[in-house]
């Protein structure tokens, strides 16, 4: 593939607990055409969430001149993709995301320790992503319900939605 060809990108967001480490293995299993990457692993090396995210995108453009496409694990946002050095570098950046009902992402988030603050402020982080997915993301953003639905199932769903766009 020449260096000049442009591939997309894929971005699984959403909130925190709502299953995207989970899912990471499932997704690679389905897809192991792509690079499968929770740009959470190296976030206490790196320190600051942009800086990671602008490392994931080189990383994934890089990844782009081999031929391969790239699916991006965590939370990130549009304007936080913008300010990134190699947001050019892709014909298109797609978001998907996941979400839970705010029980089932309490319960996870508690087994993690995180305080009722932080749950409640993921709380209302979750619900500003379902309420704005068709408004702040272009083309709208999918949401994928992971209260109920299996790791497995969750990879499908985004099988499918990957394909679409690739076809």
């Amino acid at each position: 593939m020449h260096d000049n060809t442009k591939l997309p990108l894929f971005i699984i967001t959403g909130a925190s607990g709502t299953g995207k480490t989970t899912a990471v293995p499932a997704i690679r299993k389905l897809m192991p055409a792509f690079d499968v990457i929770d740009i959470d692993v190296i976030y206490k090396d790196v320190g600051d969430w942009q800086k990671l995210k602008n490392i994931w995108l080189t990383v994934a453009s890089e990844i782009a001149k081999s031929g391969r496409m790239t699916i991006l694990c965590g939370t990130i946002m549009p304007w936080d993709v913008e300010k990134c050095d190699n947001y050019s570098c892709f014909s298109n950046i797609y978001y998907i995301n996941l979400h839970c009902d705010d029980k089932t992402r309490e319960n996870r988030l508690k087994e993690r320790g995180w305080s009722m603050e932080l749950i409640h402020e993921h709380k209302e982080f979750a619900k500003w992503l379902t309420e704005n997915a068709d408004k702040a993301y272009y083309p709208a953003m999918p949401t994928i319900n992971t209260t109920e639905n299996s790791p497995e199932e969750v990879a499908l769903k985004i099988k499918e939605w990957i394909l679409d766009y690739t076809k």
